[in-house]
């Protein structure tokens, strides 16, 4: 029983930390590129819509397969 809690615990703090992570760079990556040329700001808005999409995606492929 106390396996199970931990094993959930542990996957949805995995869940957690993927969207944050692909968000933030997307939304870093942005905003440096942004920065460098010049182009304030339409690419961190690109890089914050492609972390969204890349935040869906790792989650799908983290489902487990029935």
């Amino acid at each position: 029983m106390h396996r199970d809690w931990v094993k959930a615990l542990a996957f949805l703090s995995q869940i957690g930390v993927t969207i944050a992570a692909c968000i933030l760079i997307g939304v870093f990556g942005g905003r440096f590129l942004d920065n460098l040329l010049g182009t304030s700001p339409w690419i961190m808005i690109a890089g914050s819509i492609l972390g969204v999409i890349a935040a869906f995606k790792s989650i799908l492929d983290l489902a487990p397969k029935k």
